[in-house]
C-alpha cells in the first residue's frame, strides 16, 4: 500500500555565500586569475600595464562565471532537485549555466571593447568577435562541471543520510507501536471488564468478546503495514472505544465522523487513534460528573483529521507513562509526508491534527 505523500522531505543544502566563505572564495579567485593571466598572456610580462589589464580581465571573468554558475547551482538545487528528475536537472543544469555564462562573457568582452578600445556595439556582433568567447565558454563548462558534480554529489550524499535516519527512526517507532499494541495493561482491564460481564450481563460480555476479538484482528492486520484505511481504522476506533466505554461508562463521550464521509483513498498509519485516545484516557481524569469530551473530526477537503479532548490532567505515576507515543507518531508521519504534525495544547483542550494521505493510483 502506498500514498501518494510517501516521499522523503527536501533537502537543503547549506547557503552557497555563507558569510565565511567570502574570504576563502575571494582568494582562491585571485589566485585563479593569477595563474590564468601568467600562463596566456607570457606576452604581456615586459608591459606591467597590459598585465594588469589582463589580470583585471581575467579576474572579471574568473568572479562572474563563478558567481552565475554558484548561483545557478543553488537556485536549481531548490526548485530541481536531482532527486526527482535526473534528465530535467541536467537539461535545465545545460541551459542555466551555459546561457547565464554567455551573457557574462559577452557583458564583459563588451565592456571592455567599448571602454579601452573604443569600439561600437555594432562591432561587437560581428563574425570576428564571436571566436573570442570559444576560450571562455571553454573554461565555463569545465568549472560548470565542476560545480554541478559536487553539487549531485551533495545532494546524493545528503539523500543517503537522511534516508538511512528515517529507516532508523521507522524501525523505532515500529518496534515502540508493536509494543503498544500488546500492552498488557490494556488485555487486563478487558478481561477485568469481561469477568463482571459475564456474571451480570452475558449477552454484553459476548458482544465484549466479539469486539475485544476485532481490535486485536485489526493489530494483527495492521502490523508490518505502512498506511491503512481511515475508514478502517475509524472502524477500529469504535471498536476500541465500546471495549472502554464498558470500562469508564458515562465518564467517558466519543464523536466520531460518519463513515460515508469519508474518501475510500484516504489513509492514515495504523493505530494513530488508539495512540491518541489512549494518551486522553491515560492523561486526563473521566467521572460521570466530569465526563471526558474526545471529539474526532475531518475537516471539509479531507486531508486533516482532527483530534481534541478535554484537559482535565491527573498525576500519572511514575513509570506510567514513558512519553514517547506522540514522537513515535510523528516519527511514523515524518517517514510517509512532509506535512506535519501539528500538536497544541490549549487550557482547556489538548488538539492533534494528522494529515490524511491519498493513495496513488498504479494504474
Amino acid at each position: 500500500m502506498s500514498a501518494s505523500a510517501l516521499r522523503l522531505p527536501e533537502t537543503t543544502l547549506p547557503p552557497l555565500l555563507a558569510p565565511r566563505t567570502w574570504l576563502r572564495v575571494l582568494m582562491l579567485l585571485l589566485l585563479l586569475s593569477v595563474v590564468i593571466t601568467a600562463f596566456s598572456c607570457t606576452q604581456c610580462w615586459g608591459d606591467w600595464e597590459r598585465l594588469l589589464i589582463t589580470f583585471i580581465i581575467t579576474f572579471a571573468y574568473s568572479t562572474g562565471l563563478w558567481l552565475t554558475n554558484g548561483f545557478a547551482v543553488d537556485w536549481l538545487n531548490r526548485y530541481a532537485s536531482w532527486k526527482e528528475n535526473l534528465t530535467r536537472r541536467l537539461v535545465l543544469t545545460l541551459l542555466v549555466s551555459l546561457g547565464g555564462s554567455l551573457l557574462v562573457i559577452v557583458a564583459i568582452n563588451a565592456a571592455y571593447r567599448i571602454i579601452l578600445m573604443d569600439a561600437t556595439l555594432a562591432s561587437l556582433v560581428s563574425k570576428p568577435e564571436w571566436n573570442g568567447y570559444a576560450f571562455p565558454l571553454l573554461i565555463t563548462v569545465i568549472c560548470s562541471l565542476i560545480m554541478h558534480s559536487r553539487s549531485f554529489l551533495l545532494s546524493w550524499r545528503e539523500a543517503l543520510v537522511r534516508n538511512e535516519r528515517l529507516q532508523k527512526e521507522m524501525a523505532q517507532a515500529e518496534a515502540e507501536t508493536l509494543r503498544q499494541q500488546l500492552d498488557p495493561h490494556f488485555l487486563f482491564n478487558s478481561l477485568n471488564a469481561l469477568t463482571s460481564l459475564v456474571e451480570e450481563e452475558p449477552q454484553l460480555a459476548v458482544r465484549f468478546i466479539r469486539q475485544l476479538s476485532q481490535v486485536y484482528r485489526y493489530v494483527l492486520d495492521a502490523r508490518g503495514r505502512e498506511v491503512i484505511y481511515l475508514r478502517d481504522e475509524l472502524e477500529f476506533a469504535e471498536s476500541f472505544l465500546f471495549l472502554q466505554r464498558i470500562r469508564y461508562g458515562e465518564a467517558l463521550q466519543v464523536t466520531l465522523p460518519p463513515l460515508n464521509s469519508i474518501s475510500p483513498q484516504a489513509v492514515v498509519p495504523p493505530l494513530s487513534l488508539q495512540l491518541l485516545l489512549e494518551n486522553a484516557l491515560k492523561h486526563n481524569v473521566a467521572t460521570p460528573s466530569q465526563p471526558l469530551q474526545v471529539s474526532i473530526e475531518l475537516d471539509e477537503a479531507g486531508r486533516h483529521l482532527r483530534v481534541r479532548n478535554s484537559l482535565r490532567p491527573r498525576r500519572v505515576a511514575p513509570g506510567e507513562c514513558a512519553g514517547i507515543g506522540l514522537p513515535n507518531l510523528t516519527g511514523r508521519y515524518r517517514h510517509l509526508t512532509t506535512e506535519p504534525v501539528q500538536i497544541a495544547s490549549g487550557a482547556e483542550e489538548f488538539v492533534v491534527i494528522l494529515p490524511v494521505l491519498q493513495l496513488v493510483n498504479s494504474e
